[in-house]
């Protein structure tokens, strides 16, 4: 069955009806999460058997996990400025940008403004990679 999660505004924030707005914890070693906020737009709870979409939010000084596994990501930035570390590297990402993180690479976003930094992250469904053995 189809689904639609209409788009909200809410004083900056980007929401969706029928669509949870998760907040990371925070940790307090350098590679932890912080001021970071996910929504899962498409996934299990819609019935996406091969891939999920996500939005997150950044805040100023926010950064996600220092993070590394087998599925890939593809992801698009839709607001701010930020960073993003692929293995050693670290590039400068914008509105319209789109990275490709292949499987296994060391990855890590920071937000590099003042305002904040939101992307789409589209990744694999790990019930059905699992079912090809993939996992």
């Amino acid at each position: 069955m189809a689904v639609i999660h209409k788009f909200l505004l809410e004083e900056q924030r980007w929401l969706w009806q029928g669509v949870e707005r998760k907040i990371y914890p925070s940790g307090n070693r350098p590679s932890d999460p912080k001021g970071v906020s996910v929504q899962w737009l498409i996934g299990r709870d819609e019935g996406a058997p091969f891939f999920a979409v996500r939005y997150f939010e950044l805040e100023p000084g926010g950064q996600t996990i220092l993070d590394r596994h087998p599925h890939d990501h593809g992801v698009f930035v839709l607001r701010g400025r930020g960073r993003v570390r692929l293995g050693e590297m670290f590039y400068e990402l914008g509105f319209g940008d789109v990275v490709y993180i292949p499987g296994n690479e060391v990855h890590q976003f920071f937000n590099a403004g003042e305002d904040l930094f939101a992307f789409l992250c589209v990744i694999p469904n790990k019930d059905h990679l699992r079912g090809l053995g993939l996992l």
